[in-house]
């Protein structure tokens, strides 16, 4: 088969170029950065343009291309990219002669609170915030393309995508900590929902394969949920620092004075009150549809993301406990 992938020389997107090259798939993409020799051609996604007939002959389009922060500047900008963006990719899907369309939304689409076990039933709630908000957008688009009969679309909703080359989930969370601008909101009690970054890709793949996922969103999930004091302790660990756990007014109250200090920025209080989250997301269809099951575990998961941020310079001798 061939795909075509936004976002291919992106966290995401080049884990999934990676995995479909050696199943045997053949791959293009695009993205604002190119990478010639992995077919990957420059294209933002924002703006039409030659980056779209650079799909054409493609059986799956596998859309993953966003800004995906927690910034609250530009909101425009961020519309432009993620929904406009989605119907500028859906156009080269379907100019393409592409079956389907895999559309990459986020769990952030169901806000920050939600009962414990929340799945694709639970309604998505907008917070001002232009990430999540422009990402219940876009899983309008696309699933407006599929009742539409363009072709056949598949949402996903990853988690907390982490793993070695994560910026969201390794190596901002590092550079914060060591500039301790990083605390814990609920006293680090809040609840973090991670996906490691090859148990996203298997679930990804059969989404973009199995018949009977068209016209479905999919919650994409390791399905547990640590605390985030969990979650991040072995950062702590390696960078030799204490991470403080704060009530969560005073972890936002931080948070804001980070983002001012910084002019802006991804600490700010939208990501302090992402983690103090109290519920978790259910994976029970993705199980059920995909018969998909997360094999690379919490412990194994973070193993592998320490060792990377070790091997990128992060580490320091002596140990650090996440929380106290």
């Amino acid at each position: 088969m061939r795909f075509f992938v936004t976002g291919a020389s992106g966290f995401i997107g080049r884990a999934l170029a990676e995995r479909l090259r050696a199943d045997g798939h053949e791959v293009a993409g695009c993205d604002l950065v190119p990478d010639p020799a992995a077919g990957v051609v420059a294209g933002d996604v924002a703006v039409p343009g030659p980056w779209q007939a650079h799909a054409a002959g493609s059986d799956v389009v596998i859309h993953t291309a966003a800004v995906v922060s927690f910034r609250l500047e530009d909101y425009e900008g961020v519309w432009r990219a993620n929904v406009l963006g989605t119907r500028h990719a859906l156009d080269a899907a379907q100019r393409a002669g592409a079956r389907r369309f895999v559309h990459f939304s986020s769990v952030t689409v169901f806000g920050n609170d939600f009962p414990d076990g929340a799945d694709e039933h639970h309604p998505v709630k907008p917070t001002g915030i232009p990430y999540p908000d422009t990402k219940i957008a876009s899983e309008q688009v696309a699933l407006a393309a599929h009742g539409a009969g363009e072709l056949e679309v598949v949402v996903v909703r990853p988690g907390d995508v982490y793993g070695p080359r994560s910026r969201a989930w390794a190596t901002l969370p590092a550079q914060a900590i060591l500039a301790r601008r990083f605390a814990l909101p609920a006293r680090g009690r809040g609840v973090f929902s991670p996906v490691y970054v090859d148990n996203l890709v298997d679930g990804v793949v059969l989404a973009a394969t199995h018949a009977d996922a068209a016209g479905l969103v999919l919650t994409l999930t390791d399905g547990i949920g640590p605390t985030t004091a969990e979650f991040f302790a072995p950062y702590a660990a390696l960078l030799g620092r204490w991470i403080p756990a704060l009530p969560t007014p005073l972890a936002v109250v931080a948070a804001e004075a980070a983002r001012r200090l910084a002019r802006g920025g991804d600490v700010n209080a939208a990501s302090a009150r992402y983690l103090a989250r109290t519920g978790t997301y259910s994976n029970a269809r993705a199980r059920t549809v995909l018969g998909w099951a997360p094999e690379v575990g919490l412990e194994e998961g973070q193993a592998r993301t320490v060792d990377w941020l070790r091997e990128q310079g992060y580490g320091q001798a002596r140990p650090a406990s996440a929380a106290r």
